[in-house]
């Protein structure tokens, strides 16, 4: 499989507690001409669910969520080998300074809110692995 390929049809995970930013994600992905398959969770819980459940091959992930925060995702994430390579973009209004440090320990990007779309459609291509595995 080719690169555009893969890209094109990648598994992307949109997480965060607000609808409206969930789907305005995926509608500004669409708009930007990609044909990814999306799936969406309101929680962190959901979103480990649909980790380990759909593979998915990026998740942008917000921080500050109900029932398990972004963090909590990005700690069970390090302890689960079937969803720990899974590509993770962070995006969220928080400027903690614990954001570099999860940046430096395999998070593929952090973006934050209000953010460029544009931006966002790059960061998600660019942290698509080039092979499935």
């Amino acid at each position: 499989m080719s690169v555009a390929q893969n890209i094109s049809t990648a598994r992307v995970l949109v997480v965060d507690d607000d609808s409206a930013i969930r789907r305005m994600i995926v509608a500004a992905l669409r708009h930007e001409g990609s044909s990814y398959q999306f799936f969406e969770a309101a929680n962190g819980k959901d979103a480990l669910d649909l980790m380990r459940g759909e593979h998915p091959d990026v998740v942008v992930l917000d921080l500050m969520m109900p029932i398990l925060s972004g963090w909590d995702v990005l700690r069970e994430r390090a302890h689960d080998a079937a969803i720990r390579k899974i590509p993770v973009i962070l995006v969220s209004a928080n400027r903690d300074p614990e954001i570099a440090t999860a940046v430096d320990a395999g998070i593929c990007a952090f973006l934050p809110k209000p953010f460029d779309i544009a931006a966002l459609s790059a960061l998600v291509r660019s942290c698509i692995p080039t092979a499935k595995a």
